[in-house]
């Protein structure tokens, strides 16, 4: 097997010398034949004859020899693409438009394909990945549905009742202050238990992780750094181990480095600090988000079943968890979204790989007589058929180079416009995998379009064709039947395209157009983070707020500013449970909702509607009976046949109770994004619940609002220069920034819906106009004979919207099976939207006809005379 490899791969690139061995291989063996011929007794003259009869013809041997090598079908080889490229050379303006449509199609699906490999194909960074699991708790939508974060107090049980898992971990993130560098910085910081590492199975770089000891209250403090964070602060120093940072006033040992491909639980993430687990005297907050690894026998049911099954260490209280594979938390909705992009861009190679075909058809009618002549030479139809395949697949070829380097400059692109929150997305790029599969595609679309004219040109009839080339050039019923399924493929994979992109449009727009709950005009924003031991008493964070509030009201152009923990559309609070003073507690379902803290002139710095009682007031204080303000969402699902006013809500614990009276209800506002459900929402007083990471909202009179972020934090930095101003934008900026996502996707494919749209008309005009082409002999008898211009339109018309028809049916159909699958990417629109599917019928049908109606115009203006002269 090896010898012949060797053999063939020598005959490729050494032919000559090959033939030059061959020569004197035989030339030895006539000798020798001749020798043995004249020790016989023959003459020389006789012996020669004789052997040369022996072999039976040098040039025969030669042949055998060269099959027996594999040699000849190399040669065949060679031959077919050294006068393939000829021909492509002899016709630039076919090679051209060709080239440019598979350019186009192979290299927006690798662009995409890119996507896919890093976010979908590449393995995780994690030792034996498909054992890990995310676990959350389970509850009704207004508690947060199925990936509601868990308590500290459900961990602790779930870790000592556990025997599905070797390991169970858990972690939130959160926004520390760093203070080492020239001007202090706000990083991200993930809070993890000692053994998150352990049961991820990732390895530090430098140094060690975390040990069981470390999430003990009391512990020393320690961190593990990431790689971008080592570079960036310490130069790479090897010797940073044991060194000292900073934090939010504390200090921080580093004991290890991670890798540069790490990057859980978010790519945001710099650092990495042990959790400090205390005993728990109620069962919230609810902030944790658990990793786990499956015992190497248990399978996810079995895990599921026996969660389930556990104890809560609170009476009353159960358990009802979900648990999922660690890859849907990391690729989160944007799996579904890849998927679609994937099957668009692939919808829109099979177009270009359509039109190309009908390309070749219609250049096959032009070398008719051609392939005539070598099926009478004696061409197989094998031959033939591999001869005009080795074209097409030169023509992919040619597409899928200039395809790969249109991708290049794609994946910059889609780097540019893809929203920061896809997951992955610094892995995307071209490598080794998505250089192969655009060699795959390239042949595998070459033998797609090149297989039909292939096919159809080898089994030509000498007789049929030359009759059928007497009679002018008519165009054979076969052929055409195999332009117009081209043409109604191309029709229906453009309709299928087209309406899914109407539907993420009219999603969009109803995204849109969805109320906030607030008034995002002329709004700035902004995030301050009080942490350290200068903030440790509430009295003195509370001090620091109402002093900023103060001075930046005072500014000219300002005309209000409060803080939050929390602000529209996505910085979503944390959650936690509260019991109805005066209801029985339901055993079954706790009570769950956002937690709020804002300052006095919150809601009428964003704008927000006040439905009934009143918002917060100076009064307000720590030392005022504790208030606080529902949203609408909560007073309708708990209140909804009674006024809350006056109704007092206990957030604490049968032995520490913390009892707040309802003073008003204020209209929705979105803090979980745009196309999520409100949840029910509480909000207090800053004053009366302390919080230290908050937004400075500032309401102003500019129509700039960003002006003023200067002067706005130049008030910060008097107050305190060691805080960290993060996060400086507009209300607005933050409404557009968050459905990035559902823009980008909604972008993309628009983009291959019009570039599908555009091949298919193409089709359909270049179907019609050879069509046309070739009925010259037709038009002009029938204007000969009095056809009128309307009625030679008319007939090449409908001969175009009856494709258009047909075309129109399919792809209607296929869609309205196939758009159900993007349920989970619209919003406020069904998968079957009637008006989408009429729209886009229209559409279609408009630009098909117009299509059709330019090369019908043309058909009408014919000279009858020159046409039948012509003939």
């Amino acid at each position: 097997m090896l010898n012949k490899l060797r053999l063939r791969l020598r005959a490729l690139f050494f032919k000559s010398k090959m033939e030059e061995e061959l020569d004197e291989e035989v030339r030895f063996h006539l000798e020798r034949e001749i020798e043995e011929n004249i020790a016989r007794g023959m003459s020389p003259e006789e012996a020669r004859l004789a052997a040369l009869r022996s072999f039976g013809g040098v040039e025969r041997v030669k042949e055998e020899s060269r099959d027996e090598r594999g040699i000849r079908l190399l040669d065949e080889v060679r031959q077919d693409l050294r006068y393939g490229a000829r021909m492509l050379v002899k016709h630039p303006g076919f090679t051209f438009i060709a080239v440019l449509t598979l350019a186009l199609g192979i290299g927006a699906n690798t662009a995409i394909f890119s996507v896919v490999n890093a976010v979908l194909l590449r393995p995780l960074p994690f030792n034996e990945p498909e054992r890990l699991v995310m676990v959350w708790l389970k509850g009704s939508e207004a508690a947060g549905g199925d990936r509601v974060p868990l308590p500290v107090a459900d961990l602790l049980d779930w870790r000592a009742q556990n025997r599905s898992f070797e390991s169970v971990g858990a972690f939130r993130t959160a926004a520390y202050n760093y203070i080492g560098g020239e001007s202090p910085e706000r990083v991200r910081v993930a809070d993890v238990t000692a053994n998150f590492f352990t049961t991820l199975g990732a390895q530090p770089a430098l140094g060690r992780t975390f040990q069981s000891d470390e999430e003990r209250p009391g512990a020393q403090q320690v961190v593990v750094i990431s790689q971008q964070f080592w570079r960036k602060n310490f130069a790479a120093d090897p010797q940073v181990i044991g060194r000292s940072i900073n934090l939010s006033g504390a200090s921080f040992t580093i004991i290890g480095v991670m890798p540069e491909a790490f990057d859980y639980p978010e790519r945001e993430v710099e650092l990495w600090i042990a959790r400090q687990l205390q005993a728990p005297t109620q069962r919230g907050p609810f902030v944790l988000r658990s990793v786990a690894r499956l015992k190497p026998s248990v399978t996810l049911p079995q895990a599921r079943a026996e969660m389930n099954s556990m104890k809560s260490s609170f009476a009353g209280e159960k358990f009802d968890f979900n648990v999922l594979p660690i890859n849907e938390f990391i690729v989160g909705e944007a799996k579904p979204a890849i998927l679609m992009l994937l099957t668009a861009v692939t919808l829109v190679l099979l177009i270009a790989a359509a039109n190309v075909a009908n390309l070749l058809l219609a250049r096959a009618a032009s070398r008719e007589k051609e392939i005539a002549i070598r099926a009478a030479l004696g061409a197989s139809r094998w031959r033939v058929v591999r001869q005009l395949l080795t074209e097409s697949l030169l023509l992919a070829l040619i597409g899928g180079g200039l395809g790969l380097l249109m991708a290049w400059r794609g994946v910059d692109l889609l780097l540019k416009l893809a929203p920061e929150d896809l997951p992955r997305l610094q892995q995307i790029g071209i490598d080794g995998r998505v250089f192969g599969w655009t060699a795959l595609v390239s042949l595998l679309t070459g033998l797609v379009f090149g297989l039909a004219p292939a096919l159809q040109s080898a089994s030509l009839n000498l007789d049929e064709t030359l009759k059928e080339g007497g009679r002018g050039e008519t165009e054979g019923s076969s052929k055409r039947r195999w332009r117009n399924l081209l043409v109604v493929s191309e029709l229906a994979m453009a309709v299928m395209l087209l309406i899914g992109a109407g539907l993420l449009l009219n999603s969009f727009w109803r995204l849109q157009r969805v109320d906030p709950g607030v008034d995002p005009r002329q709004t700035l924003t902004m995030q301050i983070p009080l942490q350290g031991p200068r903030y440790a008493q509430s009295q003195q964070a509370n001090a620091f707020y109402d002093q900023l509030i103060e001075r930046v009201k005072t500014l000219p152009g300002v005309r209000a500013a409060a803080v939050s923990n929390s602000l529209p559309p996505d910085e979503q609070p944390w959650s936690d449970d509260f019991t109805i003073e005066g209801r029985p507690v339901d055993p079954r379902e706790a009570l769950i909702a956002n937690d709020i803290r804002v300052s006095p002139e919150y809601f009428q710095t964003i704008g927000a509607r006040l439905l009934r009682g009143r918002t917060f007031s100076s009064t307000d204080s720590g030392n005022a009976p504790q208030v606080m303000v529902i949203n609408d969402t909560l007073a309708r699902r708990y209140f909804s046949r009674e006024n809350p006013i006056g109704k007092r809500i206990n957030r604490g614990t049968e032995s520490q109770p913390s009892v707040w009276e309802i003073i008003g209800v204020v209209g929705d506002i979105k803090y979980k994004g745009l196309g999520k459900e409100t949840l029910p929402a509480f909000y207090q007083p800053i004053a009366q619940n302390t919080w230290r990471g908050v937004f400075l909202v500032v309401k102003t009179d500019t129509a700039d609002p960003l002006g003023l972020a200067g002067a706005v934090s130049n008030e910060i930095r008097s107050l305190d220069r060691e805080l960290p101003v993060t996060q400086i934008r507009t209300l607005e900026q933050r409404l557009y920034a968050s459905v990035a996502q559902p823009r980008f996707r909604t972008a993309i494919v628009a983009l291959f819906a019009a570039l599908a749209l555009t091949l298919a008309s193409i089709g359909i005009y270049g179907v019609i106009s050879y069509s046309v082409t070739q009925r010259t002999h037709e038009m002009g008898i029938r204007i000969a004979l009095g056809a009128r211009s309307r009625d030679v339109l008319s007939l090449v018309v409908k001969q175009g919207m009856a494709l258009t028809v047909i075309g129109l049916s399919v792809g209607l159909s296929a869609s309205f099976a196939l758009t159900r699958l993007m349920k989970t990417l619209l919003f406020g629109v069904s998968p079957t939207d009637p008006l989408t599917f009429i729209v886009i019928s229209l559409l279609l049908t408009f630009v098909a006809l117009l299509a059709c109606w330019i090369p019908a115009r043309r058909a009408t203006k014919a000279d009858p005379l020159l046409a039948l002269r012509s003939q």
